[in-house]
């Protein structure tokens, strides 16, 4: 546990107001040094808010002070009770930076230490106040760019994922207790507390769950990252016109001479609160030119990468012959129609509507993966339940099926952090975090 009190600033430099963050046993005492308010210090409340100043030194007694950095608000949180679970103080300063580098060296001088990155959600996992998923979901909060990024990160602060594994891993236990109890009495060959019927039943059922969480990557992915929509067509269909009226700039070069797009060009929009990665593609036609040819091999990777495709025709063309997975949705657009026109804008609306139609759904109830260490761990722990399961089809021995139960425990409680204790894995998931957070 940590016994050094930090500091750091914990909003972005150039705002009208910065916020500089205390956290550790010493925080009120700290403060005590450099703000003059009513009252001592010491014995104001939790969670109070109080008017002063930040002096370079107090003097002794009602006196005037020789200098004053700032007039501020400081807000006090004492332990347990604090985003950290320590004794906080959150300093509310005006936003000149020469101000908040004054106000932290002073802290400094006094005693506290300049935060790491993260090292704030670091000590709140280390107290107890959220798992270690919970805590890497307020590094994904801070970083959401729209509504659906936004809502995944907020189920998962609010622990629906976690949740959802301690049901898990509350079901396994009580298998690989049952087991681990047959092994305290293997003396007696035929005695059997887990019923292998039942078991093979909740192993298999655990598996489908941990199986439709892995899965939800995918989308978790796609939403975090930006839904890819891939624009495919023969040349001169209006590919890139699309792109260009989608995004509401000249993104892509528009020509009349076919085969002017040999590489794919990309570009986001955000469309019912939902990013959506647009591809615009090399048309597809038989062509010698091996430039060409080698962006209609692209064009053909990205449609097999994308969850959306639109296939682009125009009177006279056909829809180009690529090969389309079951999980993809396919809208077809025939341009420079009454009803489709690109250039002028024609039925970009009802487009539009199609694309977020098309989007995964996603509730505040939904439990969506999106973090990569995560999906591993989850991945790596159907593999041991597969295991379990091959040995109860095999009629292997209680023990070697305990072990395997074991190991998918010890997996799962990878992602909420009930196994980890190195410092170096710790680190390594927290330095991705802004400090002040």
């Amino acid at each position: 546990m940590s016994v050094d009190t930090i500091c750091a600033l914990a909003t972005a430099p150039g705002g009208a107001i910065g916020i500089i963050r205390i956290s550790g046993p010493q925080s009120l005492e700290i403060l005590s040094h450099v703000f003059r308010g009513k009252g001592d210090v010491m014995s104001y409340p939790a969670n109070t808010i109080h008017y002063g100043h930040i002096v370079p030194l107090l003097q002794e007694g009602p006196g005037e002070v020789s200098e004053v950095i700032d007039e501020v608000m400081v807000s006090i949180f004492r332990a347990p009770h604090s985003y950290t679970g320590e004794d906080s103080v959150e300093i509310s300063c005006h936003g000149s930076r020469y101000i908040l580098n004054k106000v932290l060296a002073l802290l400094i001088e006094n005693g506290c230490r300049q935060a790491g990155p993260g090292e704030f959600t670091q000590r709140a996992y280390l107290n107890g106040k959220m798992d270690l998923s919970q805590a890497e979901a307020v590094a994904d909060l801070i970083a959401s760019t729209n509504q659906a990024t936004h809502q995944i990160a907020m189920s998962q602060l609010r622990g629906h994922f976690s949740s959802k594994l301690t049901q898990l891993r509350n079901q396994l236990l009580k298998l690989t207790s049952l087991l681990e109890l047959e092994l305290d009495f293997s003396d007696h060959e035929d005695l059997e507390f887990a019923d292998r019927s039942e078991l093979m039943e909740l192993t298999q059922t655990i598996h489908q769950h941990i199986t439709r969480l892995a899965d939800s990557f995918h989308t978790g992915n796609a939403l975090k990252n930006g839904i890819p929509v891939a624009i495919i067509g023969a040349p001169n269909v209006g590919k890139s016109t699309l792109l260009n009226a989608l995004v509401g700039e000249e993104r892509a070069i528009v020509s009349d001479i076919q085969g002017t797009t040999r590489d794919a060009i990309e570009d986001t929009i955000q469309l019912g609160g939902i990013t959506f990665r647009f591809i615009d593609t090399a048309g597809i036609r038989h062509t010698d030119d091996q430039i060409e040819l080698m962006g209609i091999d692209r064009s053909i990777a990205a449609a097999q990468r994308a969850l959306i495709i639109i296939m682009m025709t125009e009177p006279g063309t056909s829809y180009p012959d690529v090969p389309v997975r079951d999980d993809q949705t396919v809208i077809r657009i025939e341009n420079k129609t009454e009803q489709f026109q690109a250039k002028f804008g024609v039925g970009l609306d009802q487009l539009r509507q199609q694309l977020i139609n098309a989007a995964p759904k996603t509730t505040d109830a939904d439990v969506i993966v999106t973090n990569a260490r995560h999906y591993d761990a989850l991945i790596r722990a159907n593999e041991h339940l597969q295991r379990v399961i091959y040995g109860l089809q095999m009629q292997l021995s209680g023990d070697l099926l305990s072990e395997d139960l074991r190991l998918t425990l010890d997996t799962l409680a990878e992602i909420t952090g009930g196994q980890i204790t190195p410092n170096e894995v710790l680190g390594n998931i927290f330095k991705h975090f802004c400090v002040g957070k």
